[in-house]
């Protein structure tokens, strides 16, 4: 409608009060006006209809159009454009477009194929259904599966009829992945932390209730209560620390780390820090690692130098005096060698078992010679605060989060994790990470007796 017609308008308003022809005028000119706009949007609709119509014959004859394909593939939320022609046809559902999101996220190598290959949940495909054939949006909570926990709400929305005949329906699926791990994560650590801390707390308290009493003179009892009472608040913040770093790992988790870490030179610096405290105990350490700049791996390196810390301070806590403690790094392996056993007539268990693909693997592997564990104690690891009976006090005392942290840093990783224990000979933990493809020429080389240097 053009300023003229506007203006009309305008002053009808203004009059139409006053006179009964003026306001039939009005209710006219409003009518009109009505009609035009939903005209306007009647014909919007239809060029819209058509655009997505002529993409899918484009998209269907192997012919994506600019700057449709563009636009999509720029999105960060998985989009898919979904055709059918019968609903009784179940295997008719078909996705005619995918934008590079949603290759990533359902792992889609063509452009087009049946939607039950990509996606097979069976309240998302309703939703799609009722798009397609009911003309009504809807959505539902779509969680794909896998090592990495991924939660997504998917949007179903109605986009009419193609030039085919087909009815299309638009499908997108929004991360909430994040929003989800940070409720959880509140949760989580006020329920652990409440539970955790109650102990120390009630110590302190009582300690603190007899200093003040009868044993406020008594100077060996003050000395003697007041070590117990640092001790005490000493795990109280290795506690918190470690539930802070529990909470942060886990928030991050689905989102896989990309930089490039030298994993020799991260596993010798671990193993000098800890040589003092190993001289101590008088623990023998036993390495065999690469040259620094041989193995490379896509990670994170303050996580990976927190992975080997935690499991090398396990073996030591663990290893029988003056014992030894034995840190291997394997490289070029394949999936199942990484995860082979390395302890003989032992009890091994998986913890972590990544979505196998192409890639080698560098496998760090920690040995201790302590008492060991039964079998059934295995898959129960790395559970926070799991300790098994009979380890659970003097120098062995910890948060009992050293091994969940090592899982989730190596999910974040795309890794895996594997234990191996016989009681009386101690037990093996493997952590491996995917090498870098970036730097892998071919295939990686295979360990050889030469490039590994020992050192005892």
């Amino acid at each position: 409608m053009g300023g003229a017609a506007v203006a009309a308008v305008a002053l009808l308003v203004l009059v139409g009060g006053a006179h009964p022809v003026a306001g039939a005028l009005l209710a006219a000119a409003l009518a009109g006006l009505a009609g035009v706009q939903a005209a306007r949007a009647r014909e919007k609709a239809a060029l819209l209809r058509e655009e997505v119509a002529q993409t899918h014959a484009q998209v269907s004859a192997g012919e994506p159009s600019l700057p449709y394909t563009a636009v999509i593939n720029a999105l960060p939320d998985p989009v898919m454009v979904i055709s059918a022609y019968e609903p009784d046809d179940l295997t008719g559902r078909r996705f005619v477009l995918v934008n590079l999101a949603a290759r990533d996220v359902l792992k889609i190598q063509r452009d087009a194929g049946l939607l039950v290959t990509a996606i097979r949940d069976p309240d998302v495909l309703e939703a799609v259904d009722e798009a397609l054939f009911g003309a009504l949006a809807g959505e539902a909570i779509y969680e794909p599966g896998g090592t990495q926990e991924r939660i997504f709400r998917a949007y179903a929305s109605p986009l009419g009829m193609g030039t085919d005949g087909g009815r299309l329906a638009l499908l997108v699926l929004h991360d909430e992945t994040e929003i989800r791990r940070v409720e959880r994560m509140r949760a989580d650590f006020l329920a652990n932390a409440s539970h955790e801390l109650r102990t120390p707390l009630a110590s302190l308290s009582g300690f603190i209730e007899t200093l003040r009493g009868h044993a406020r003179a008594d100077e060996g009892a003050r000395e003697k209560f007041l070590g117990i009472m640092q001790v005490q608040a000493e795990r109280m913040s290795r506690l918190i620390d470690d539930l802070m770093s529990l909470s942060r790992i886990e928030l991050n988790e689905h989102v896989a780390p990309d930089q490039e870490v030298d994993l020799a030179a991260a596993v010798s610096d671990v193993v000098d820090a800890v040589a003092p405290m190993a001289q101590e105990r008088k623990i023998r350490m036993s390495v065999e690692l690469p040259p620094r700049g041989t193995v490379k791996v896509v990670g994170d390196r303050d996580q990976i130098v927190q992975v080997a810390q935690n499991l090398v301070d396990n073996a030591m806590k663990y290893s029988s005096p003056d014992g030894e403690v034995r840190v291997r790094l394997e490289w070029g392996l394949s999936a199942d060698a990484a995860a082979a056993g390395r302890m003989e007539n032992a009890a091994r268990l998986p913890l972590l078992t990544p979505d196998h693909g192409p890639e080698r693997y560098a496998a760090l592997s920690v040995s201790d010679d302590g008492p060991g564990m039964a079998r059934e104690h295995l898959p129960r690891l790395t559970e926070r605060f799991y300790r098994v009976e009979g380890q659970k006090s003097g120098e062995k005392s910890g948060t009992g989060l050293g091994l969940a942290i090592v899982k989730h840093i190596m999910n974040r990783h795309r890794g895996g994790l594997v234990v191996e224990s016989a009681l009386g000979r101690g037990a093996t933990f493997t952590a491996y990470f995917p090498v870098d493809a970036r730097k892998a020429r071919g295939e990686a080389p295979l360990n050889k007796p030469s490039d590994v240097a020992k050192v005892s």
